[in-house]
C-alpha cells in the first residue's frame, strides 16, 4: 500500500490517496461558484488528485464568513456546481463538497480588507453561535432551540442539493472554530440546555445533523466529517484528542465513514507547535483507537512525506492544502518522484 494505491470507502473508489484540501478562494458572488472555481478545482483534478474537495460551502446566507464565499442554499448555486462536478469527473477524479456554517465567525470583510467586521451598510448581518461570544470583533448572539432545529434542516437541504449536483461525497466542516466546533468545545459553549454542559450535550448538534443527513442521502454515499482534534488552548475547557476519539467513535456509529483530523480555530497556533506533519498524530490516534478511516493534514508538502504517512498506516488519505496552491500537479509530480506509474492526461503526455 502506498500513496497511489486505490481506496474503497463505502461505494466511493479513489484512484489514489491524494486529496485537494478545502481552501476558501473568496471569489464568489451571491454564493455562486464561477470560472475561478472551475479552473481552481479542475486544474487539481487534471493534476492527478484522486479526490477534490470544495472550499467551505455555506448552507445558508447567514452561514457565510464573508460575502465572497460560496454556498449551496439555492438552485442557482447548485447548477453552477454541476458544471464543476462534471469537469472533475471528466478527469477521472472524484469530488466532494464541504458543507459549512461559520456561526459566530461571520459577517467579515474580504481578506484583502483584513477580514474586519462588516457594517450593516456594507451588508453585515447578525451572527449567532452556541453561546453569546465575541469573534474577530463581531458579537454573536446565542442560538435558540428553534434556530438550532432550523439549521439542521438547512444542512439537510444543502446535502440534498449536493446529491442533485452530482457530488461523490459530502464532508461536514466541524472544525476550525466554525459553528459545529462552537458547540462541541466548552471554550465557546456555555449553554445550560440539552445542547450545552456535558460532552454528550455539546456534541448533540453535530451528531443529530449527521443522523438527519444520513437519512436522506443515498445509502451508498460516503459521509466525511472534518474536526479540530484539539483546540490548542491551555484550559480545562479546551477540546482534547481524547474528546475527538470519543466523538469519532460516536460519529462512526451514526454512519460517518471518514474523519479529517485537523486542529485549532479559536486562536493562533503557537509557532513552536507547527512543523511538517504536525497534525498527523491526530489522524493516527483516531484511526488506531476507533477503526474509522482518517485523513492527515498539516504541512504535508513532499511526495516522500505523503507516501510515508500511507505506507506506515498513520492515515488513509493525505489532504494537501498549500502545496496544491503552489503545484496543481502535485499528484503527477509525486508519482514521478516516487518512481510510480500514474495516468497523465493525454494532452500533457508530450511533457513527460
Amino acid at each position: 500500500m502506498n500513496l497511489f494505491s486505490p481506496i474503497h470507502i463505502r461505494n466511493l473508489i479513489l484512484k489514489n490517496r491524494i486529496v485537494l484540501s478545502p481552501m476558501q478562494q473568496y471569489n464568489a458572488k451571491n454564493g455562486v461558484p464561477g470560472n475561478w472555481h472551475l479552473v481552481h478545482l479542475g486544474s487539481r483534478a487534471v493534476g492527478g488528485a484522486g479526490l477534490i474537495l470544495t472550499e467551505c460551502t455555506a448552507v445558508s446566507e447567514e452561514g457565510l464568513a464573508t460575502l465572497s464565499d460560496v454556498g449551496i442554499w439555492n438552485d442557482e448555486q447548485k447548477n453552477a456546481w454541476k458544471n464543476i462536478v462534471n469537469f472533475v469527473h471528466e478527469q477521472d477524479a472524484k469530488i466532494g463538497i464541504q458543507l459549512w456554517h461559520a456561526g459566530g465567525k461571520g459577517s467579515l470583510k474580504h481578506p484583502n480588507e483584513r477580514m474586519k467586521p462588516l457594517t450593516p451598510e456594507e451588508g453585515g448581518w447578525t451572527v449567532k453561535s452556541s453561546s453569546a461570544h465575541e469573534f474577530n470583533g463581531v458579537f454573536a448572539e446565542e442560538l435558540t432551540i428553534d434556530e438550532i432545529q432550523e439549521l439542521k434542516t438547512k444542512f439537510v437541504k444543502a446535502a440534498l442539493r449536493a446529491v442533485e449536483a452530482g457530488f461523490d461525497t459530502i464532508e461536514l466542516h466541524a472544525g476550525h472554530g466554525y459553528l459545529f466546533h462552537q458547540f462541541y468545545s466548552a471554550v465557546i459553549n456555555k449553554r445550560q440546555d440539552e445542547y450545552g454542559g456535558s460532552f454528550e450535550n455539546r456534541i448533540r448538534f453535530l451528531v443529530e445533523t449527521v443522523q438527519e443527513i444520513r437519512k436522506v442521502i443515498p445509502a451508498e454515499m460516503t459521509l466525511f466529517v472534518r474536526i479540530s482534534a484539539v483546540d490548542y488552548i491551555e484550559s480545562d475547557e479546551a477540546w482534547t484528542l481524547e474528546d475527538s476519539i470519543k466523538l469519532s467513535k460516536i460519529l462512526k456509529e451514526n454512519g460517518v465513514d471518514f474523519i479529517t483530523a485537523s486542529g485549532g480555530g479559536f486562536t493562533n497556533v503557537s509557532k513552536d507547535k507547527v512543523f511538517p506533519g504536525y497534525q498527523v498524530p491526530f489522524a493516527k490516534a483516531i484511526k488506531e483507537q476507533t477503526g474509522i478511516l482518517t485523513g492527515a493534514v498539516g504541512m504535508i508538502t513532499e511526495a516522500e512525506q505523503a507516501n510515508d504517512i500511507i505506507v506506515k498506516g498513520n492515515a488513509d488519505l493525505v489532504i494537501i492544502a498549500r502545496e496544491h496552491l503552489r503545484d496543481p500537479y502535485f499528484a503527477i509530480h509525486s508519482a514521478k518522484a516516487l518512481g510510480i506509474e500514474t495516468e497523465i492526461p493525454w494532452q500533457y503526455k508530450r511533457a513527460y
